[in-house]
């Protein structure tokens, strides 16, 4: 799942004639469904100013700013890759002024003083003292040339011949716990398994938290390799029994947990958890679909995008030399989304800025991959158990399609332990949710559904026996 800020290249703009903007500013923009922290730190350079951005809500911390500018009093500032950009006047110890991503303009302000934080109910969240060993490890990729930080928990400190579990996070930049809007479904998730008597190691993603390396640049396959180091540590440690190890990935880490387990056959087994097995691009035209459908918009406007995103992932997946793909992007997005979006009242130039914020997005390394992957054959050549498990109202990844995508899978291949489960009113975070729309993440208290902890920690019981 991408989050809504993305990390983007620094640039350095000049400045003049601007009041003191340098320092922490802190803001709260409000979205359907759920308040964000946005914080602002900006710093003087040989040259203008350089800024960094935190969404501290959903894990992300230290985004470069790719442009800022202080005029007259005015600031502004964007990330292009994340579609992000802010106008706002200076005014002593407040900054008043607007927030758009994807041609969406929301009010927000800045102020000198952190907004205090609404009392967040997350009720199965555990609290030390944990009934169980706890340790921080690191993890050496030397195919990467970077370390990997984690937590290991234990059933018991000083026991052995325990299973493990490698849980293994969704797309963007995520820590250990997967921590999403306040939402920690990693730490949920090792918590109850942990008191079941199976080992977990989780980790921060490279480049996030303590974990060392770069983020930005790397694709699906070289987060294949952070887990396959994951799995080699844990083999080292006599605590494990070294036959006894599966994965378990969320989101685009149900892509990766089957190549970690293509190319190490000792794998005990692989847990999807709303993991996909069709196409990137077939996934991406139905995640829109059904991300606009349970937002409200109109049958007649999601059947009009729908070609329009599909002819748009078609040019990534046919045209090679990125140079040419954006230009050809560029065309598309002008020729049939430019008359929709100023039709519907949105500015012409706001239309123009959001449109070179999406090609630049689209063509970064991990989306092109992403989109041109197709999971199938690499799950196909899986021979261990593997439980795939998908909520009924998932609008990221739908259950149905890959679930079903799975049970042919299963067929061609002849694994005879392929198990797949479709939990009915649970989301892609596998919550109890009413719609399934993300905008509902935040506001249900509920991290991780019971049903869907017990299906999993029953299902890797049976394995590990």
């Amino acid at each position: 799942m991408k989050k809504l800020l993305l990390t983007a290249l620094l640039c350095l703009t000049a400045a003049v004639n601007a009041q003191d903007a340098t320092g922490d500013w802190f803001g709260l923009l409000s979205i359907p469904g759920t308040k964000l922290h946005i914080n602002l730190h900006i710093k003087k350079a040989d040259k203008g100013y350089t800024a960094t951005m935190d969404s501290p809500d959903q894990g992300a911390n230290g985004l470069p700013v790719t442009t800022i500018t202080i005029e007259n009093n005015t600031l502004n500032f964007s990330i292009p890759s994340g579609g992000i950009s802010y106008k706002g006047t200076v005014e002593g110890k407040s900054i008043k002024g607007t927030f758009t991503q994807n041609g969406y303009n929301i009010p927000l302000d800045f102020g000198r003083e952190a907004p205090k934080a609404e009392a967040v109910k997350r009720p199965q969240e555990p609290v030390k003292p944990y009934p169980y060993y706890e340790e921080e490890v690191t993890i050496k990729n030397d195919k990467a040339g970077l370390t990997l930080a984690g937590t290991l928990t234990l059933p018991k400190q000083g026991g052995s011949n325990y299973p493990a579990v490698i849980l293994i996070t969704g797309s963007g930049a995520q820590n250990r716990d997967e921590e999403l809007l306040d939402h920690k479904p990693f730490l949920v998730l090792a918590d109850y398994l942990t008191r079941q008597g199976i080992a977990v190691l989780r980790y921060d993603d490279r480049g996030t938290g303590k974990s060392t390396g770069k983020f930005a640049n790397a694709t699906t396959q070289d987060f294949a390799t952070d887990a396959e180091a994951a799995f080699k540590y844990l083999k080292t440690r006599k605590e494990i029994n070294p036959k006894k190890i599966g994965l378990a990935g969320h989101s685009e880490g149900g892509i990766v947990a089957p190549i970690v387990a293509v190319n190490n056959p000792d794998v005990d087994f692989i847990v999807l958890l709303a993991g996909t097995a069709i196409p990137g691009d077939e996934l991406m035209v139905l995640q829109n679909y059904m991300i606009g459908k349970a937002n409200g918009m109109p049958e007649a406007e999601l059947t009009k995008l729908s070609p329009i995103n599909r002819n748009i992932y078609n040019l990534i997946k046919e045209e090679e030399n990125i140079a040419v793909l954006k230009t050809r992007l560029q065309a598309a997005f002008n020729k049939d989304l430019k008359p929709i979006l100023v039709a519907n009242g949105i500015p012409e130039h706001q239309v123009s800025s959001y449109i070179e914020m999406q090609v630049s997005d689209i063509t970064s390394p991990w989306y092109v991959n992403f989109i041109r992957y197709n999971p199938a054959p690499t799950l196909e050549k899986v021979k261990c158990p593997v439980l795939a498990i998908n909520g009924s109202k998932d609008v990221q990844v739908s259950a149905k399609a890959n679930l079903d995508a799975i049970k042919r899978i299963a067929e061609k291949s002849g694994n005879k332990k392929i198990t797949t489960v479709d939990l009915e009113g649970l989301n892609h975070l596998f919550q109890t949710s009413t719609t399934g729309a993300p905008t509902e993440y935040g506001e249900i208290e509920e991290t991780f559904a019971p049903a869907a902890l017990k299906t999993v920690g029953d299902w890797i019981q049976q394995q590990v026996k």
